[in-house]
């Protein structure tokens, strides 16, 4: 049964949106969501449905300007100062957390998990850079996380292609013909379940073996 709780913070009101593991949790999972929509992205609500069986409690956490109904995303340092203000209620449960997002919110991640204390980073959807700007590349957030790292990323991703990545120490899963919602067209070698299904499974192997 999910849970919701307001978390006051620097930014405003978060919402974090519990999804408790089924049995005995060995961490907790927060994901946030991206500057373009909420926490019913279809990868989001994957994870939260699959990976409490396994153990792991996910927290969907909407950044303040989401809470307060405005449509455009605040700047980086404000998105940041939310995520720092909501995370000790992360940790309240006294288990590891894993930081996570799509796209702004797995930049949000990866910028403040060294000081956090993140276990590790999940980054859906990374925005290496702005669709048609490769020049303007975002690695150096990615780089800098400073903990493990797994990208998973739409083979046609237009913020990012997987072969566009750099190289470093992080792990990185390609979503075949997936665009930056992680969703593929009708023409795919994937069906769009078997696309949510490669996302789920190799969220669920990392935890269990690099987490």
């Amino acid at each position: 049964m999910t849970e919701s709780e307001i978390v006051g913070t620097p930014a405003g009101d978060a919402r974090i949106t519990w999804h408790p593991a089924a049995g005995r949790a060995r961490l907790v999972l927060a994901l946030s969501h991206g500057a373009g929509g909420g926490i019913g992205a279809r990868d989001l609500q994957a994870l939260a449905a699959a990976l409490p069986a396994a153990g792991v409690t996910v927290a969907l956490v909407e950044q303040p300007w989401r809470v307060a109904g405005k449509k455009v995303a605040p700047a980086p340092k404000t998105l940041d100062a939310g995520w720092r203000g909501l995370w000790p209620s992360l940790g309240e449960k006294g288990l590891p957390v894993v930081a996570g997002g799509r796209s702004a919110g797995a930049r949000v991640a990866c910028r403040t998990a060294r000081e956090l204390g993140a276990a590790a980073v999940l980054a859906l959807s990374f925005p290496l850079h702005p669709p048609g700007k490769p020049e303007r590349s975002r690695a150096d957030e990615l780089l800098g996380a400073g903990v493990p790292v797994l990208v998973v990323q739409g083979g046609n991703d237009p913020f990012g292609r997987p072969e566009e990545f750099p190289d470093g120490t992080y792990e990185l899963i390609e979503v075949a013909d997936a665009d930056h919602g992680l969703s593929v067209p009708k023409r795919a070698a994937l069906t769009q379940e078997e696309a949510l299904a490669t996302v789920v499974d190799g969220v669920r192997e990392w935890i269990a073996t690099r987490v």
